[in-house]
């Protein structure tokens, strides 16, 4: 076994080797609370959350970490626009809503959407503004290894100093000279126009419950300097991997990884990041209205489909949604949960103390190949293939290998029914117990040969969008698809 991951800083894919042996260390970059959760936010999830669940499959215990920048312009910018506004379309909002409250309730629209689309809770999730101190002796170290000083301007400022540190850009490969000014402040009181902040003083207008006092005046933490405090709390100095959205790598990461190295940490091993998600080959925007937004998915599909669909794709790679995607994604899981329920019908019942199945060699070296995916549920359908052969044959040893294979394969990509939220999977039992009645009373009125009350059941069943399907082992049902 070799894990190989592509690593945006070498720009290679390279093996993977833990700095502590049998465990990793993993942060990723969460949420800035200012608005509901986008796709491009539900894609990097679950991405990394597969990167989590096959890490741990591979035996290493993983710590992983998820920030939740909960204090920024955009949310300082969205609470004053509350105030004397509504937000009708958006669920909970209020008129009035101080930063903090509004943060937080984005912060729980978020938790749902992960939640109902399975993506395992990171070990630590935290919030920016519970970390203020570490932030202080980042900067305090920065100003003492002379890459960073207070504004000029005498605004409470303070600044990164770009120029005292060779290696910045190295991240994107970028010149120095050929960047563009950092727009997170007024460039007066910086050394160079490129210069990014650490910490941004209080400002007359701004919420005074939106600062803190520190050793160069009232004021906030800069956005780049948030991350680096955290991982380094969680992880330390020196950790395996750093992942996000592409759209991260520049200024967020770069500035990251200049400021933590400046300071003397060794910082991340591995820089991995997700691609962006397009509507019809564009990319998506509100003002020209090609986007679609989690909520609107799960109001199309099921939760599974919707995860299966935004993690189908190797997650370096653009994923492109068309009006159809969903069906198509909807139509790859109802083929496995065919599978799955005729099995079940057919094969004994193992038991809660039956030994988990393991993934088919094939799985297990495209997972290893930077998360290859799309090859991976190439092996996981043509498992189903193998599965439903070898139940028609008869075969039940070759049925219940496959049946275990499939099972494993489903657990590590989020996928098997027991992935989606309690509610869901409540409903899930209630609505198979009711329509296998049903399927039973059909087959004792087809025994005694009453076809007029065999068909009026089927018709019930489809009136009610259950699809039923007559094959050499009974009846098998699925839901409509649209």
């Amino acid at each position: 076994m070799t894990l190989r991951f592509y690593d945006t800083a070498s720009a290679e894919v390279r093996d993977f080797v833990p700095l502590v042996p049998g465990q990793v260390s993993l942060y990723y970059c969460g949420a800035t609370v200012q608005g509901m959760p986008h796709v491009g936010h539900i894609r990097s999830a679950i991405a990394f959350d597969q990167l989590t669940r096959w890490l741990q499959y591979r035996g290493f215990r993983v710590t992983a970490v998820r920030n939740v920048t909960d204090i920024d312009d955009k949310i300082l910018a969205k609470s004053a626009a509350s105030f004397g506004a509504d937000f009708e379309d958006e669920p909970g909002a209020l008129r009035n809503e101080e930063w903090w409250a509004l943060a937080y309730r984005y912060e729980q629209e978020f938790l749902k959407a992960y939640d109902t689309l399975g993506v395992s809770r990171p070990t630590y999730e935290p919030r920016a503004t519970g970390h203020i101190p570490e932030m202080h002796a980042l900067i305090q170290l920065l100003i003492d290894r002379g890459h960073a000083y207070p504004a000029l301007d005498d605004s409470g400022d303070v600044y990164f100093d770009v120029r005292s540190w060779s290696k910045y850009g190295t991240l994107t490969r970028q010149r120095l000279d050929d960047m563009q000014g950092a727009p997170d402040a007024d460039p007066r009181g910086k050394k160079d126009p490129r210069d990014f902040a650490l910490w941004k003083g209080y400002k007359d207008g701004e919420p005074t419950t939106a600062s803190w006092s520190s050793p160069w005046g009232a004021g906030r933490p800069g956005w780049h300097l948030e991350c680096s405090a955290m991982v380094t709390k969680y992880l330390g100095t020196e950790f395996d991997i750093h992942g996000g959205g592409l759209d991260l790598r520049f200024p967020h990461h770069e500035n990251e990884m200049a400021q933590s190295q400046a300071a003397g940490h060794g910082f991340a091993n591995f820089w991995m990041h997700n691609g962006m998600v397009t509507y019809a080959g564009e990319k998506m925007s509100k003002s020209i209205g090609n986007t679609i937004s989690p909520t609107e998915m799960l109001e199309i599909a099921p939760p599974r489909v919707v995860r299966y669909y935004l993690g189908q794709a190797q997650y370096r790679s653009v994923l492109d949604y068309q009006p159809t995607s969903l069906q198509e994604a909807a139509a790859a899981v109802e083929r496995i949960d065919g599978f799955l329920s005729r099995a079940s019908r057919v094969l004994p019942d193992p038991g809660p103390d039956a030994s988990a199945g393991s993934v088919p060699e094939a799985f297990g070296v495209a997972m290893d190949d930077d998360l290859n995916v799309p090859q991976a549920l190439a092996v996981l359908h043509e498992t189903v293939r193998a599965g439903n052969t070898a139940l028609t044959d008869g075969d039940l040893d070759a049925a219940g290998q496959a049946l275990a294979s499939v099972t494993a394969m489903l657990d590590v990509l989020g996928l098997n029914a027991t992935a989606t939220p309690a509610a869901d999977e409540q409903a899930n039992t209630a609505l198979g117990v009711l329509v296998e009645a049903q399927l039973e009373a059909r087959a004792h009125a087809r025994a005694a040969k009453d076809w007029a009350a065999s068909d009026a059941i089927r018709d019930t069943l489809a009136a009610a969008g259950v699809v039923v399907e007559d094959g050499p082992d009974g009846a098998s049902w699925s839901l409509k698809r649209g």
